[in-house]
């Protein structure tokens, strides 16, 4: 059944092209609860990524891989390609006019010649004039105008997404390196630290003043710190590989002396007004009106075209004569098309264009309904993190008064060697517990900077 909807829609004096309409964010009105934050006072955020990470190694890192990230290049050489293809489809809207400079040369039989004789003929041309110019009255051309500037519009929106993305990155990729190197030297000082020990013990071994449970647990806490050592420099190098691949190049030292700045609170404002600034949702609305506007173009298809050719010149049968007086010449060639039976292929396309809008519009829904979780998840996670680590570090400083209370009773002969490992053990992962949190802690605000668009 041919499809006639569009042209009782022309008849009716409405337009082919739907009017688009944002569809409404499946999203809740306000954030989940996330109750009091414990997020230490930071300076002021005024939407600078160089405001928002205040250290002067991940300032560099950052500035660094926003020019060499090969992933960045594609996807800016990406926003040319939409570019130059908006540009296409608006040079299709108007005729393309050329200056056309012709010889025709033919000969004759002399039996198909009435004087019997072969003959030669010429022609020469000289014209300006355009092909094949379709005239929009339907707005189809218009409408495949609108996809392709939509298009360019989605590539550059998502240039922009993958710019932040980079950005959040390289910091969440750095903080995991600053704690990794710290904990890596943590490790070495406490290896060194139960190797003296180990040392220490078996000198009183020898002469009788410790025995081999003493002896054998200094060297379980020993060797239990060797493959600390190792454990971690496998993942500091693991960290460090997966900078340089951001960065696009090497990366150079990260040192952990430096503690990392502060990073600025954000005040996160009502969900629709947060993320429909995203790039990635801005992206995927533009994908959305690009389907859109291809509605139309299908529909056009239903109806006449007009193609339109024309040229202005000169004719001569002689060269020399080609601009003399009298030789002027021109055409005018208007061709009207009707579709009358294409197999249902006007009929698919308009299908396979309405389905597209129905993805782009689920995709369009699925982009903030993950921005939203991403957002919340990241505002639950940084107010955790922050009681986490006030804790962490109060269970650190016990740590650190009770050993130095269990080493002063070791040297007093009050406590025995087995205790003092006990305490060392409980310290070492306190600490450890705390340089993790805090890289976390810190990571999820390089999350927040991405989630929120920037």
């Amino acid at each position: 059944m041919i499809r006639i909807v569009p042209l009782l829609a022309l008849l009716a004096g409405c337009s082919l092209v739907p009017e688009y309409q944002r569809p409404a964010a499946p999203v809740p009105a306000q954030w989940p609860m996330q109750g009091p934050s414990a997020v230490p006072p930071a300076p002021t955020f005024n939407g600078d990524w160089r405001t928002y990470f205040a250290d002067p190694p991940l300032q560099r890192l950052i500035e660094v891989a926003l020019e060499h990230n090969r992933d960045l290049r594609i996807a800016s050489a990406r926003v040319e390609e939409a570019r130059a293809l908006a540009g296409l489809a608006r040079a299709d809207r108007v005729p393309s006019v050329d200056v056309g400079l012709q010889q025709q040369a033919a000969k004759l039989p002399g039996d198909l010649n009435t004087s019997g004789q072969p003959a030669i003929s010429r022609r020469y041309d000289a014209n300006l004039g355009f092909a094949a110019f379709e005239l929009d009255f339907w707005g189809r051309l218009a409408s495949l105008e609108t996809s392709a500037r939509a298009g360019f519009f989605a590539s550059e929106f998502a240039r922009r997404a993958f710019r932040l993305t980079l950005i959040g990155d390289v910091a969440a990729t750095y903080y995991s390196l600053v704690e990794l190197v710290a904990r890596h030297a943590l490790a070495e000082a406490v290896a060194t630290s139960r190797a003296e020990s180990r040392r220490l013990v078996e000198a009183r071994r020898a002469v009788g003043l410790a025995g081999d449970l003493d002896f054998l647990a200094a060297d379980a806490s020993y060797q239990g710190a060797l493959a600390e050592v190792a454990s971690l420099a496998r993942q500091k190098a693991a960290a460090e590989n997966a900078l340089r691949l951001l960065v696009g190049s090497d990366p150079g030292a990260v040192s952990s002396e430096q503690p990392v700045a502060a990073l600025p609170a954000i005040a996160v404002g009502l969900p629709s007004a947060v993320l429909l600034n995203r790039p990635d949702v801005l992206a995927a609305e533009q994908k959305l009106i690009a389907a859109h506007a291809n509605i139309g173009a299908a529909r056009a298809a239903f109806l006449p075209k007009i193609v339109l050719t024309a040229a202005a010149g000169t004719a001569s049968r002689a060269l020399s004569g080609l601009f003399a007086a009298g030789s002027g010449a021109w055409s005018f060639v208007p061709v009207l098309k009707w579709p009358l039976f294409d197999a249902g292929r006007s009929e698919a396309n308009l299908d396979l264009a309405e389905a597209r809008r129905h993805v782009a519009v689920a995709e369009y829904e699925r982009t903030l309904q993950q921005a939203f979780r991403e957002v919340a998840d990241l505002l639950a996670a940084r107010t955790q993190y922050a009681a986490q680590l006030v804790a962490l570090e109060r269970a650190e400083a016990a740590q650190t008064e009770r050993l130095a209370r269990v080493e002063a009773r070791q040297r007093s002969g009050l406590a025995s060697y087995l205790e003092l490992l006990d305490a060392q053990r409980e310290h070492f992962a306190a600490r450890q517990a705390t340089l993790v949190a805090r890289r976390a802690l810190a990571a999820t605000g390089a999350g927040l900077f991405k989630a929120l668009g920037g």
